[in-house]
């Protein structure tokens, strides 16, 4: 087999990874409301209030565990932490699928937080087996498979869900065992022993991972680019529901097609768009470009007047999605390789930290300026706020662009090199670097 071919099948197959974890978590989200009030006896807005709970309990784990399992992944390896997580997800969806109390679904909950954060050794695989000048097309893909299987994974959810509400729960339990088996005769290790380095508990967690990282201040002031920037687009899906249906009266078909053609957009601009761009105009540019269409579709959807104007910005949104494939792949140029998960355990951290205060925070508002006793009605005040985060970013971004010179720095990492052995029956993958694609452009 060609090294090209070799190379391309263990992109594959991390991103095949990706894919049917995100779709095995899409499967439930159709049906959690369902379940919900059948084990509460209360009512939606009563499931809501514990779905929000739920929500929260998710995020806290991951904004805690990210960095353990990242610096987890830079002692042990990328491949047993992320079969470890496929594990725990099987376990989390089973407990869900035969919950007889809601405090089930809470340990559920917890335990997929803790499993969920190996997204992080998941970006820092993609890394090791990507070169520098790439690694923005390469994340681009990550965010594709990530947002196609969330799309995928409702659809099949609200299908199955049809049979019961704990159906789904069974399948996405099935899936998630089935991709572990994947990974398990399939995905190679792709960090050799020589590149590891010392677990230590000081720098597995958020702080530690943060002052560990201290060391490369340009780090600091793009995780801050990063945690801004998902405020913003964790509140997005949150409070969309409610505001088309307060101002546009959209049914739920109208929501979900669409926040799918919005995700199908997103995901093309990360895939297809951000890495053409980077090698033309440089990681930097197309980081900016894609925050700009960022603050300019929140003001616009918080201003439509009517659905053709929201459909437009919304339109204008999709082309977002160059942000976070060109500032993650800057910042994984600014530490060596056996940081890159520490460095992706730190940036979960802060989008998971995002993800407890952007949905709560945003919620808040429209409850405040939506209420009927309100002497300031203005549904669109959320996105409002959500564009004044994305401006912060932006600025945020320039100021460390300028001050750092990113466009033209060299990266600290390394070449990528060749996974480790595979076990028995998996080909030897070789090194990304053979790839005649990989060759950086001239200069």
């Amino acid at each position: 087999m060609q090294a090209a071919t070799r190379s391309r099948l263990t992109l594959a197959c991390i991103l095949i990874t990706i894919l049917l974890d995100m779709i095995g978590v899409g499967i439930i989200v159709p049906v959690l409301p369902e379940l919900l009030e059948e084990l509460t006896g209360g009512s939606v807005a009563n499931a809501a209030v514990i779905g929000g709970y739920l929500v929260f309990a998710y995020a806290l784990m991951q904004f805690v565990f990210s960095p353990v399992l990242g610096n987890l992944s830079d002692r042990f390896g990328r491949r047993p932490v992320l079969l470890a997580s496929l594990l725990g997800l099987t376990f989390d969806y089973l407990m869900m699928s035969i919950a007889p109390f809601v405090w089930y679904l809470f340990i559920g909950r917890v335990i997929a937080g803790i499993a969920g954060a190996a997204l992080a050794t998941a970006t820092a695989y993609m890394a090791d087996i990507t070169p520098p000048h790439k690694r923005t097309h390469r994340f681009g893909l990550i965010g594709a498979a990530f947002g196609l299987g969330f799309i995928i994974g409702p659809v099949i959810g609200g299908e199955l869900g049809e049979l019961g509400p704990r159906v789904p729960f069974f399948a996405a339990a099935g899936l998630a065992f089935a991709n572990f088996l994947f990974g398990l005769l399939v995905l190679p290790e792709s960090l050799p022993k020589a590149n590891r380095r010392k677990f230590n508990i000081k720098r597995a967690n958020p702080l530690g991972a943060v002052m560990a990282l201290r060391q490369y201040p340009s780090v600091l002031w793009l995780l801050a680019v990063l945690f801004f920037l998902q405020l913003a687009t964790q509140a997005l899906p949150t409070i969309f529901s409610y505001f088309t249906v307060e101002v546009f009266n959209f049914t739920s078909s109208s929501i979900g097609r669409t926040l799918g053609a919005f995700g199908i957009g997103f995901a093309f601009s990360q895939a297809v768009l951000a890495g053409p761009l980077s090698k033309g105009i440089g990681e930097p540019a197309v980081g900016i470009v894609g925050l700009l269409f960022a603050a300019t579709a929140f003001a616009g959807i918080a201003f439509s007047a009517d659905v053709y104007q929201l459909y437009l910005f919304i339109a204008v949104g999709t082309v977002s999605g160059l942000a976070p494939p060109a500032i993650n792949g800057v910042l994984s140029r600014q530490v060596p390789d056996n940081s890159q998960g520490e460095l992706q355990g730190a940036v979960n951290a802060a989008s998971s930290l995002a993800t407890i205060i952007g949905p709560l925070a945003a919620t808040q508002i429209f409850s405040y300026y939506s209420a009927p006793e309100t002497a300031h009605y203005f549904p669109g005040a959320p996105f409002v706020a959500c564009g004044i985060a994305v401006v912060v970013a932006l600025v945020v971004f320039g100021i460390a662009a300028w001050k750092f010179e990113l466009t033209h720095r060299p990266s600290i990492a390394d070449h990528p090199v060749a996974p480790d052995l595979p076990p028995p029956g998996q080909l030897r993958v070789a090194p990304i670097e053979d790839d005649p694609d990989d060759n950086p452009p001239r200069r």
